[in-house]
């Protein structure tokens, strides 16, 4: 085996979604054995559960520390923190599997800051359960942020021939046009630069959009965005050595990008960025959360309550996220 090849961390999430189920299903696929030496931080009785709907044969390996993992094909290995109870309702918001889906990911930011792994995957987990479960967070990127001591971050979205990170995010319009300045624009640009040099891509070209249509236009649109907000950040990105490009205009410059043209797109606002990566898929996408000092992807759905336990769930957007966690994993 190649001990080359990362070491990546599945969180089960929501033990209640189809967590479980999309962690199966994946492990199905050769590409993550081939790719990386993966194991699940969850509870291995709900995987064993899981696979009664999922028809999985795989045996699940309980283990309590990653170096006792064998990462075999015909096994999933699973480090377990026993947390939930096995008749543990499916499809329903609960205080039990929000707190456990809070350990899981826990336990996983604890490797990562450890460097006994390499790389975080999480499945979805559920903001009212985890609500309930007694932590007071929006979602996973704040727990990262938190228990990581990161200030400053951003959203990064990925699909195979795409990727976009956001200046501003879930913001309405107007403000985040009063959000968009030029030190954050720098910022996220920054990111972008030290995201890619890191998965092994030297001296990435990075694009940025403009904010108005045609980037302004030259004045013609706007009320001089682009040269208030925008072209400052270029030209001090540019000076420090960046490969950066812009303002450009967003109509064509994600197609230019897909082409090939560029290795990443800053997009100013949450729907500029998002559309063209949900036009070329749902599964496809993944999210990814720039600025930590770990790596962390994520599939780009919920945890789908209404289907769980179906055998239903597309475990697409997971087997795309550990793709995307291989490949921006640091590079031994």
């Amino acid at each position: 085996m190649q001990t080359t090849k990362p070491v990546i961390g599945i969180t089960m999430g929501d033990a209640a979604g189809v967590g479980p189920e999309i962690i199966l299903k994946s492990f199905e696929h050769d590409v993550v054995f081939e790719t990386s030496r993966s194991f699940v931080i969850g509870d291995a009785a709900i995987l064993e559960r899981a696979k009664q709907y999922t028809g999985s044969t795989k045996t699940i390996n309980r283990i309590s520390h990653p170096s006792e993992a064998g990462f075999e094909k015909g096994a999933i290995d699973c480090l377990d923190l026993n947390l939930l109870p096995i008749d543990l309702p499916i499809g329903e918001v609960s205080a039990a599997a929000g707190d456990a889906a809070f350990q899981y990911l826990a336990k996983a930011i604890s490797l990562a800051n450890d460097q006994e792994i390499d790389a975080i995957c999480t499945a979805p987990l559920n903001k009212e359960a985890l609500q309930k479960g007694g932590h007071r967070y929006p979602g996973h990127t704040e727990i990262l942020a938190e228990l990581t001591g990161t200030k400053d971050y951003s959203m990064m979205l990925s699909a195979p021939n795409l990727k976009v990170i956001h200046v501003t995010t879930h913001v309405g319009i107007i403000d985040a046009i009063k959000m968009i300045n030029p030190e954050r624009v720098l910022h996220v640009i920054q990111l972008a630069h030290e995201t890619l040099t890191k998965a092994g891509i030297e001296n990435p070209k990075i694009a940025v959009c403009g904010i108005n249509p045609h980037a302004g236009e030259n004045g013609l649109f706007g009320y001089g965005e682009e040269e208030e907000k925008v072209i400052p950040a270029i030209e001090k990105a540019v000076a420090q050595g960046i490969d950066v490009q812009g303002p450009l205009p967003a109509d064509t410059l994600f197609f230019r990008t897909v082409r090939g043209d560029f290795d990443i797109v800053v997009a100013m606002y949450h729907d500029q960025g998002h559309a063209p990566v949900k036009v070329l898929g749902l599964e496809a996408g993944v999210n990814i959360t720039v600025g930590l000092p770990i790596i962390r992807t994520s599939v780009d759905h919920g945890t789908a309550f209404d289907i769980a336990g179906t055998g239903i769930a597309d475990e697409k957007s997971l087997v795309e996220a550990l793709r995307q966690a291989v490949e921006l994993a640091p590079k031994k």
